[in-house]
């Protein structure tokens, strides 16, 4: 049985994640906004840093950390979404990868909308820490470019990041989610300015549904599993072929 750090575990794809760990008897600490073993709002850089300070202090130990709390392109602050979708995940992994037993896991939540971003300026402020800076940038545009920038550079962060972790023996990966039915997801659907969109958008995923947050949670169990102990570095699509469909001939 081993002992897993959360964030975003109250609802959807995080709770789904935690469910199956714990139907597994392993122990997960829960990171979330109301409903968690450490309440805290990543979006507020003080209390993420206290929370994240004190998590360390109280795990001294542990086999690996999910980063999955996030926030959709519909919310109301562009800038927020950059705080807490990347720097929500990117300082919890900082702060506390120094913890992860050997032999243990990183997995980080981006998005098959990763690629849509226009803003390589963007991404690249957001790598390079600058906080300040990337919100002060995303105040002045879109919740879309906001969140597919965020998860751009997760997926970005994780290739400069593995390699590092690799040669302490863990394994740090990407998941990148397609539509998934959740209760954020369905915010956006049901919205007057998306919900349009997003119809048409159900109704273009190749393998002819949409995806269920159990999906996610499967591979994401995989990929804490001993059996995914060479997969390190990558960015894994979990969305019935719709990068493939929308991106032919990318290879990445």
């Amino acid at each position: 049985m081993g002992k897993y750090i959360l964030s975003g575990g109250a609802t959807g794809i995080g709770a789904a994640i935690k469910t199956q760990l714990r139907a597994q008897q392993h122990d997960v600490i829960v990171i979330d906004l109301n409903e968690g073993d450490y309440c805290v709002d990543l979006g507020n850089p003080t209390a993420r840093r206290e929370t994240l300070s004190q998590v360390k202090a109280d795990h001294s130990e542990f086999d690996g950390l999910i980063t999955c709390a996030g926030v959709a392109s519909q919310f109301p602050d562009p800038g927020k979404i950059l705080r807490i979708n990347y720097f929500g995940s990117i300082d919890m992994i900082e702060a506390l990868a120094g913890n992860i037993c050997a032999g243990g896991r990183v997995v980080a939540i981006s998005s098959n909308s990763a690629p849509m971003s226009t803003r390589e300026d963007l991404i690249e402020t957001l790598l390079s820490g600058d906080e300040d800076a990337a919100v002060a940038m995303g105040d002045t545009t879109n919740g879309h470019e906001c969140y597919a920038s965020s998860k751009s550079a997760v997926a970005r962060y994780v290739r400069r990041k593995a390699p590092e972790l690799a040669a302490r023996q863990i394994s740090f990966n990407a998941v990148a989610p397609g539509y998934v039915e959740t209760p954020m997801t369905k915010a956006v659907q049901e919205s007057e300015e998306y919900g349009e969109l997003i119809k048409a958008f159900l109704d273009s995923i190749p393998i002819g549904r949409p995806g269920q947050a159990e999906d996610v949670a499967n591979l994401v169990l995989f990929l804490l599993s001993p059996e995914a102990a060479y997969v390190a570095g990558s960015t894994l699509f979990i969305d019935g072929a719709h990068d493939a469909l929308m991106r032919p001939d990318a290879t990445l």
